[in-house]
């Protein structure tokens, strides 16, 4: 099993990639917000997905762990193939499909190629109801959100923290990265992104 594939980019095509690792070049699917940061004859990173079945071997490729991450939460719901998955976060970021799956969003999940009204509906269902299932657990296990300067706990705190759960993030991640934020002078979509920022370094 890849856990990441480090090397040179010797072509970057249409949601794949190829890296030179060692003289040996590995076939990476990949979304278009990774293929943006790639360039063929630079050295890259990518954290590997390996979906292995009987009959393929194929490998995912991602330029940060929290798009890979993001990608398995999408593969966990029912009826949400590697493909799907994909056309999801190239048309847009795992901090705005989090929000989008905590408010009820369709519309962000529908603007991806492939993925209609009954899907997106079923992918919310799933995320947020796995959301709803981890909180009492990351409660029960010492979470609570940052204190404000009024010294109450603010909702942008728990919206970012359920977020950052579909995004596949621990109790202990989502803690320890809050604790580095002010967290009174940002927003939710700026925690979830400040957070993503420091998990990819």
């Amino acid at each position: 099993m890849f856990y990441y594939l480090e090397g040179a980019i010797t072509l970057v095509g249409q949601n794949l990639v190829v890296v030179d690792v060692g003289g040996v070049g590995y076939a990476c699917h990949t979304t278009l917000s990774t293929l943006g940061r790639l360039e063929s004859g630079k050295k890259a990173k990518l954290y590997i997905y390996n979906n292995i079945k009987e009959d393929a071997f194929d490998l995912y490729g991602f330029y940060d762990l929290s798009e890979k991450r993001c990608f398995e939460q999408l593969l966990s719901v029912s009826g949400v193939g590697p493909k799907a998955a994909l056309s999801i976060l190239s048309s847009t970021s795992p901090g705005t499909l989090a929000l989008a799956i905590i408010n009820d969003d369709e519309s962000v999940l529908t603007m991806a190629v492939g993925v209609g009204k009954k899907l997106a509906q079923r992918i919310i269902l799933e995320l947020k109801d796995k959301v709803s299932k981890e909180m009492p657990a990351l409660k029960a296990a010492g979470y609570t959100p940052p204190v404000d300067r009024e010294g109450e706990h603010g909702g942008k705190q728990r919206d970012a923290a359920a977020a950052l759960t579909v995004l596949g993030f621990t109790q202990t991640e989502i803690t320890t990265a809050m604790r580095q934020l002010d967290i009174t002078a940002l927003t939710v979509e700026e925690i979830i992104k400040e957070v993503l920022r420091s998990s990819a370094r």
